[in-house]
């Protein structure tokens, strides 16, 4: 490493000012404040405010706190391909998580790619430095996806996250939407099929796909050219509750679907189909108290998520009825832990950028995405989801919030002086 930082500082000179690779300058400084510590301090003395904690330590403990989700979506698409085709039984962890990075990684690293090239590029450009944030939304937004999405599908959504949910309104810091969300928001309404995630494990090897399937494949199922049975249709939860007829049972439909069981347990665990990062409720968990603990999650922010997911649903199922939706009917404690509602408030909602930043704001914003969340949910079948377009919902309206939360201390601040 002391050779390689020798050659970082003999050839530093020619990507300062005035020298012959001036215009790459972000690129480099980007990749030497990868490998090594940044050159450049703060003086020790001085009207300085000193502080550990920069951008890219933050950026670190966010990416430290996604890790359990990473790893442990690698066992579930491995686990779920392989229940597909009945072998789930016949492998080991290790060789479930192995196949599973086969399919998740490419996903993963077509996202660093082809977004950390949009963030070169426009740093470039305006000849600032390349921020550490695209660490975050470049594993963030894989992460919402089925692991079956396209490579092409994908490089396109995080290309449109970055540029026009991020650089258009001037970078990090700018932005006023989340911009993993904004590249899933485009696929979603652009490719419904693909992204819908209703029927995400079925088709995910099969002889006709791509060259590394072909290649990695017979590695680890026994009969290559065996389909997924006729049978398997590997509906989400949500989308298995939404799609219940009027008056259903939500929860009894849960445990007796023919293909697997969605209880509790299961659905916290997460060894059930979803988007590639959202499904297991206990590796968000694990998420949120490195966060919170680390203080660069917002504690106000997740518990007011769950709070006013809570308060909604508990409100909503006081009409539960055979006339209405049979969602209304389902407890608090599975909203919270289906689909990708823990995975938003924790990783997403937390956004520092798009989020509210007053203390009290906080806990408005929070409240309002789990509210309107279980409102989406339930009244629009069509995105059962309801957590993506809650966030991307509050996040417009967060300065508001901001706004008028500092009017109302104001105000109160006035009428205790008067007294």
């Amino acid at each position: 490493m002391k050779f390689l930082l020798k050659q970082i500082e003999k050839n530093e000179k020619h990507f300062l000012k005035g020298g012959k690779f001036e215009k790459f300058h972000p690129l480099w400084e980007a990749a030497t404040t990868f490998l090594f510590t940044p050159s450049e301090r703060t003086p020790s003395k001085g009207p300085h405010v000193r502080d550990s904690v920069d951008l890219k330590r933050v950026m670190i403990t966010v990416v430290l706190a996604l890790l359990p989700c990473v790893f442990f979506s690698f066992y579930n698409t491995g686990f779920q391909t392989a229940r597909a085709y009945g072998e789930e039984g016949d492998f080991l962890w290790w060789q479930l998580s192995w196949n599973g990075i086969l399919i998740n990684l490419p996903l993963i690293l077509v996202s660093y790619a082809v977004g950390g090239a949009w963030e070169g590029l426009f740093a470039v450009i305006r000849r600032h430095k390349v921020s550490e944030g695209f660490l975050v939304t470049g594993i963030l937004f894989p992460l919402t996806l089925p692991p079956t999405m396209p490579l092409w599908q994908a490089a396109v959504g995080i290309s449109f996250g970055v540029v026009v949910g991020k650089e258009i309104f001037g970078g990090t810091g700018m932005n006023i939407l989340n911009p993993a969300l904004t590249g899933r928001v485009f696929l979603f309404f652009s490719f419904p099929v693909d992204i819908s995630g209703t029927k995400v494990w079925t088709k995910i090897f099969d002889s006709s796909n791509s060259f590394l399937d072909r290649i990695f494949g017979p590695l680890f199922f026994h009969n290559w050219n065996l389909q997924p049975v006729d049978t398997f249709s590997g509906a989400t939860s949500l989308s298995l509750v939404a799609e219940l007829p009027t008056g259903g049972e939500p929860i009894q439909a849960l445990l007796k679907d023919p293909h697997m069981s969605y209880g509790l347990w299961e659905l916290f665990l997460g060894l059930v189909p979803g988007s590639m990062g959202e499904t297991s409720a206990l590796m968000c968990l694990i998420g949120a108290i490195i966060l919170i603990v680390t203080g660069v999650g917002s504690f106000s922010i997740i518990a007011g998520c769950v709070l006013g997911a809570c308060s909604m649903s508990f409100f909503l199922n006081l009409f539960a009825s055979p006339e209405l939706p049979a969602f209304l009917a389902l407890p608090f404690y599975y909203q919270l832990v289906m689909g990708g509602f823990l995975f938003g408030a924790v990783f997403m909602a937390t956004d520092p950028v798009s989020a509210s930043g007053t203390p009290s704001g906080k806990w408005v914003y929070g409240f309002l995405i789990g509210m309107f969340c279980i409102l989406i949910r339930i009244w629009n079948p069509a995105y059962p989801e309801g957590m993506m377009l809650s966030i991307l919902f509050i996040n417009i309206f967060s300065p508001l919030i901001d706004h008028y939360t500092i009017r109302f201390h104001i105000k109160r601040r006035k009428r205790r002086e008067s007294w």
